[in-house]
């Protein structure tokens, strides 16, 4: 099962205060680890939200807001996809984690998989057609099938 962790932004990361040299070492070790142990699949830090820029569509009317935005709590700074076998593994992974930054708050929400939806809608051309997308968005861009 596959889990997207959210690190929460503090005013520190909102200002673009860059971590020590010695954070770096620490969470290259720790990035190791987790890479040996085969549970991340992807993460990657945000830069503050100065940097961001929201859309919104509401009654047909699109709103472009760009950043910085005042509601640090709701801000994530950085993210991971882990693919573990259960919850706990998920809290596993991610208290390390929080061991190693030593203070933070991290959201985990599960990620749909195929065999959570009815087979009435992931029928197996709709599964056909995932795949072929999946496979696409591994192209790096500007790349399309040959």
């Amino acid at each position: 099962m596959r889990y997207l962790g959210l690190l929460r932004a503090t005013p520190d990361s909102e200002a673009g205060v860059m971590p020590p040299a010695e954070m770096f070492e620490k969470m290259g070790a720790f990035m190791e680890e987790v890479v040996k142990a085969g549970v991340v699949q992807a993460t990657d830090g945000l830069k503050p939200s100065s940097f961001g820029t929201r859309v919104h569509l509401a009654d047909g009317k699109v709103t472009v807001i760009d950043g910085p935005f005042t509601e640090s709590k709701e801000l994530v700074a950085s993210y991971a996809i882990f693919n573990v076998e259960s919850k706990e593994q998920a809290v596993y992974w991610t208290q390390r984690f929080l061991e190693v930054l030593g203070s933070g708050e991290c959201e985990l929400r599960p990620i749909f998989e195929p065999e959570d939806f009815p087979p009435e809608l992931f029928t197996p051309e709709a599964a056909q057609q995932e795949a072929a997308w999946r496979e696409e968005m591994g192209r790096p861009a500007g790349q399309s099938q040959a």
